[in-house]
């Protein structure tokens, strides 16, 4: 039952007028009921729409386990759901977070491998813009001591999303050079990062003022405005690409096809160009699934061997707790680092929200909720 609903922008406001810098402080355990503070989704729109509301939440059910969220991720997914153009759209409204890492602090029944004050990672596609989170324990992977939390939930939608399409779909060798359109965002820091640690040569698209930081993850930079990017891929390339990572869909696809060498693969996994689109969100969806279909049969026939793959982030689930271990390993051995963009509070959602939706966000926007 909803106890407090504020705008937001709003709190926030009042809360540095009064310079408080906490909602509470953080509990060394779970002593009665917990009252938990929840961003709500409530309608499309603006992200100054968000709201904030106090919920006091249950103990977790036969197999569930109560979390309280150290860090949370903003993804383009939130961007998608506030205009309702999210593939796996929810209902209105809701608890907005694809991703949390944070603190077991209750366990239900049937719960035998975790353990209060362990640290644990989720995806949880909603619910994780929350100081706590009920979840399922079996979608909990445990987290290293000494991991920053920020760096963590970089790496549990967005690494697992590039680990996969990198090693799963891709399947990359060292010595091969890959396109990665929007490398300087949550996905793209990650898979460029990933691509280079396993001897791989990155070219990665951007705005110029992202060129800097591509070259430090690496990165040969290419500004994704110019006229032909064909043609300027293939002076670098000239017999092609390896793979192209897209996270744009829409007519750049040709595009990005045109870039591939004999043997190459294109990975669509995303529709960002729809974003804008009137009509139903699976629209977008249509036209990529009608050049896959066209141009794998077009390979066949013709006894090319490029291939066209269209991603989605949970492919492979079962492989999702053994991948984000392995995320975790390199972070660990400072291998790839988890590309923080900024870290807000939980009170200032819709501006996190709006700083990824701008574009000017490099690398994860991340939530802390400001009891810690």
């Amino acid at each position: 039952m909803l106890a407090e609903s504020l705008s937001l922008t709003r709190l926030a406001s009042i809360k540095r007028s009064l310079g408080v810098s906490k909602l509470s402080s953080k509990p060394t355990q779970t002593t009665g009921p917990i009252e938990a503070t929840e961003v709500v989704m409530p309608r499309t729109g603006a992200a100054d729409g968000l709201r904030l509301q106090r919920r006091r939440i249950p103990y977790p059910a036969a197999g569930d386990v109560t979390v309280r969220v150290e860090a949370a991720g903003v993804s383009f997914a939130e961007v998608q759901m506030l205009r309702g153009r999210y593939f796996n759209q929810p209902a209105f409204p809701f608890v907005p977070g694809y991703d949390l890492v944070g603190e077991v602090v209750e366990i239900g029944s049937d719960v035998s491998h975790l353990t209060v004050g362990q640290r644990v990672a989720a995806l949880t596609e909603t619910g994780s813009w929350a100081t706590h989170a009920v979840v399922p324990a079996e979608k909990l992977v445990p987290v290293p001591d000494g991991l920053d939390p920020g760096e963590v939930v970089s790496l549990v939608t967005n690494g697992v999303t590039a680990y996969q399409m990198l090693h799963r779909i891709a399947r990359i060798h060292a010595g091969d050079t890959v396109v990665v359109h929007g490398a300087s965002g949550g996905v793209g820091t990650v898979l460029t990062q990933l691509a280079r640690e396993a001897g791989v040569d990155v070219i990665g698209t951007a705005s110029a003022s992202k060129h800097d930081l591509l070259r430090e993850l690496g990165a040969v930079p290419i500004d994704y405005r110019i006229d032909d990017l064909p043609a300027r891929i293939r002076e670098i390339a000239p017999d092609g690409v390896d793979a192209v990572f897209d996270h744009v869909g829409g007519a750049g696809l040709v595009d990005s096809w045109r870039m591939l060498g004999p043997g190459g693969r294109l990975v669509s996994y995303g529709v960002a160009s729809a974003l804008d689109d009137e009509g139903h969100r699976l629209r977008p969806f249509v036209p990529i699934l009608a050049r896959w279909i066209l141009w794998n049969a077009s390979e066949l026939l013709t006894g090319g061997n490029q291939r066209a793959t269209f991603y989605y982030v949970q492919r492979w689930p079962g492989r999702f707790s053994e991948d984000l271990t392995e995320l975790l390993r390199l972070l660990g051995e400072e291998k790839i680092d988890g590309q923080v963009a900024r870290r807000f509070p939980l009170e200032e959602a819709a501006d996190a929200l709006e700083s990824l939706d701008s574009g000017r966000a490099r690398g994860k926007v991340v939530l802390v909720p400001s009891e810690y």
